[in-house]
């Protein structure tokens, strides 16, 4: 009966140390995942990986584009009718677009570069960034110009779209693994703000001061 005893208090420590062993196991390998998944997190937020908030880029981007088409706007609306057809001629300004055609391509600029942002076509009439030759008035630039302004507030209002299509464009230096909606609106607005700087140049060398700059 004693060895009988004997050897059941041997099976019942073996199996007990069986357990504490398991549970030990079980306790380190849910240590290591926490770890694992803290040393993760610390990484991500080390490499700036955190996901893009598309609502926040969108509110941002759309007060950028209220600043710029306010701005080339007005300097469309403050230039006379009958110096849209100013160029500089001498020196190394010869050859360079006239008032309306800095405009106009600038607005087909707009136009092309947000159809690819939305997955679209290029529009019919932008042409080669030249806008449409239909388009000849000062009225009728700036309405083409302010369209141009709308194309490209739609996409921004696409940023974030799940399973939306974005196509690369021959004028965007951007290749097709790169493209992205966000990029491609920034690039535009980029473009636009430089054409913005030479009308500002053409409104002065005309006399007249652009309505960002008057006091």
């Amino acid at each position: 009966m004693k060895q009988i005893s004997s050897a059941f208090t041997f099976l019942l420590l073996l199996v007990w140390s069986s357990i504490a062993l398991s549970q030990t196991d079980k306790t380190e390998q849910m240590v290591s995942v926490a770890q694992t998944g803290v040393a993760a997190a610390a990484q991500h937020a080390e490499n700036g990986t955190v996901p893009l908030d598309a609502q926040r880029e969108k509110r941002a981007l759309r007060i950028f584009l209220k600043s710029v088409q306010t701005e080339i706007v007005a300097a469309a609306e403050d230039m006379p009718a009958y110096k849209y057809s100013f160029a500089p001629t001498e020196g190394e300004f010869k050859g360079v677009r006239t008032f309306a055609q800095q405009v106009k391509h600038l607005s087909a600029t707009n136009h092309i570069l947000a159809a690819a942002a939305l997955g679209e076509d290029p529009p019919a009439g932008a042409g080669d960034e030249q806008g449409p030759e239909t388009v000849r008035t000062k009225a009728e630039i700036i309405d083409y110009l302010n369209g141009s302004f709308a194309h490209l507030g739609k996409a921004i209002d696409a940023i974030g779209e799940p399973n939306a299509t974005v196509k690369s464009s021959p004028i965007s230096p951007l290749p097709a693994t790169a493209v992205t909606r966000l990029a491609l609106t920034v690039e535009s607005l980029i473009h636009a703000f430089n054409h913005y700087g030479q009308m500002v140049e053409y409104l002065r060398m005309n006399g007249v001061v652009p309505r960002a700059s008057r006091s």
